[in-house]
């Protein structure tokens, strides 16, 4: 490590697998916050579990585009390394 940096095969800034660990547990967090958020809503209106669903649906889209996201970035920095290391 230089600088405090990752080093990934000489570049100075590279992704490990630690990079993404959390991407499990942000998908299930979010997923689980709209679907109470739903529940409450349900609760307060009283629907019978329609905004429960959709809760859930509305976080495993927020869910999937953040990690469509992070796995762009990484890719994009991924090809910009190959790029110069040539």
């Amino acid at each position: 490590m230089e600088d405090g940096k990752r080093t990934h095969q000489g570049s100075k800034k590279g992704l490990s697998g630690a990079d993404f660990a959390g991407v499990g547990l942000q998908f299930a967090f979010a997923i689980i916050v709209f679907l109470y958020a739903g529940q409450w809503l349900d609760n307060r209106f009283g629907t019978n579990g329609m905004f429960t669903i959709a809760g859930v649906f509305i976080g495993a889209g927020a869910a999937f585009y953040n990690m469509y996201r992070k796995i762009s970035a990484a890719q994009k920095q991924d090809d910009e390394d190959r790029r110069t290391k040539t």
